[in-house]
């Protein structure tokens, strides 16, 4: 991955892994259009083309902000067909990644509020500055979350959680987000990208498609029942036995040696 961005940073700070970086500083790194495409442009172009990439970090520059949401200066005086036209790029944007093939880790560095809060959830799964604030306030503002919000935060924090913190838009904090499910794990501001890259760098160690189908297994699964999830867990699994990593794995085991992972 070679473009210039306007709105991202794009590096790779260690192998496999891929991190980007939202960087509007000056505005708390707040979606504008512009950021909402170039986002659905690196993680579609992942869909297409991970180009060695096994891990995304994602996380805000500075130490303010990882994203305030959608830039209201932008929408200010915006007509509604202009309004819903914008929301349809921050509605790929979303699902670009959700829709990505590698696993997505967010380092959150400051604020994560209305939009960047949802995009948070969209995350596989996330670690946090201890000084980083949460909250969903688009109902403070006449709209409600439309970028997964609704969907993915019940699913992280749980439907009663998630009614309260949509429905009073008030902050909260990076404890409260571990303790209700949205953090993993929260750390100093200093320690943090280097408690990231040190699990991205675990993951981007072990078998890329096993990584890839375990983490398949997991999310589809959850939105299905027992059985069906089961089965599919099989289907997953399943396409791991072919491959050369399966074989490889094993036999660095008995070897006692550090396996060699390729991705096939």
């Amino acid at each position: 991955m070679t473009e210039t961005f306007q709105t991202l940073l794009i590096d790779r700070p260690r192998d496999h892994v891929l991190r980007v970086t939202l960087n509007r500083v000056e505005v708390s790194n707040a979606f504008n259009t512009a950021m909402a495409r170039e986002l659905y442009q690196v993680f579609e172009g992942l869909a297409l083309d991970a180009d060695g990439a096994r891990v995304v970090v994602l996380t805000g520059a500075g130490e303010r902000a990882f994203c305030a949401g959608g830039d209201l200066k932008e929408r200010l005086g915006m007509e509604d067909d202009a309004w819903f036209a914008q929301h349809l790029v921050y509605e790929r944007m979303v699902r670009a990644v959700l829709g990505c093939p590698v696993p997505v880790i967010g380092a959150i560095n400051g604020a994560a509020y209305g939009g960047g809060c949802e995009l948070v959830a969209a995350l596989d799964f996330v670690y946090a500055a201890d000084h980083a604030r949460f909250a969903q306030t688009e109902v403070k503002i006449g709209i409600i979350p439309g970028a997964g919000g609704t969907q993915t935060l019940a699913r992280a924090v749980g439907e009663k959680r998630a009614k309260e913190i949509i429905l009073t838009g008030r902050v909260f904090t990076a404890d409260d987000a571990q303790r209700w499910g949205l953090v993993n794990e929260v750390c100093s501001s200093a320690a943090l990208m280097g408690r990231v890259l040190e699990v991205a760098g675990e993951i981007a160690g072990n078998a890329p498609i096993a990584v890839r189908q375990a983490r398949q297994a997991i999310h589809k699964g959850l939105q299905m029942g027992l059985a069906d999830g089961l089965a599919f867990e099989i289907e997953a699994y399943n396409r791991t036995v072919p491959t050369r990593d399966r074989r490889e794995g094993v036999e660095a085991f008995n070897a006692r040696r550090a396996p060699k992972f390729t991705g096939q």
